[in-house]
């Protein structure tokens, strides 16, 4: 069974709230999140898409991204201001896209744990549950955490 924590998440004054959020990282190509973050320096895609704040021919995995991604972080932290919240919490989310709609739960949970499960039969019906390729899991491992 997996195990999950909780932890101090980190939100932006309420009056920011809106100017920090931003589509994920992974439904728009550089292009657009470049597009989508242009004049708003709040925007959340600077942390998960820093490559749109380097020259257009950047690696997106170079390690001048991540380094990237971590000082405009950092900046988001102050800027926002991002304030962590006074205990740590899980977090129940909902995501509407059209008649598509989706709840999650956010956590903490064992990176090692993850890394292991490997690829099998969750229903008989031939649904997959397989581990996420290593440079993906990186990429967001290399993400500044705000765990506790």
């Amino acid at each position: 069974m997996a195990a999950i924590h909780p932890f101090r998440a980190l939100r932006p004054q309420p009056e920011n709230a809106a100017a920090v959020s931003s589509v994920p990282y992974d439904v728009v190509n550089t292009e657009e999140a470049r597009d989508l973050a242009a004049g708003n320096i709040l925007s959340f895609l600077h942390v998960t898409r820093p490559e749109i704040d380097l020259p257009a021919e950047s690696d997106p995995y170079s390690p001048a991204v991540y380094e990237k991604g971590r000082d405009n972080f950092q900046r988001l932290r102050r800027d926002a201001p991002l304030v962590a919240e006074r205990a740590p919490a899980l977090y129940f989310y909902r995501l509407r896209m059209g008649a598509h709609e989706q709840t999650g739960i956010a956590g903490c949970f064992s990176l090692d744990e993850y890394d292991t499960t490997s690829s099998r039969s969750t229903n008989g019906r031939g649904a997959t549950r397989k581990t996420t390729a290593p440079g993906t899991w990186l990429r967001c491992a290399r993400r500044p955490a705000s765990c506790s």
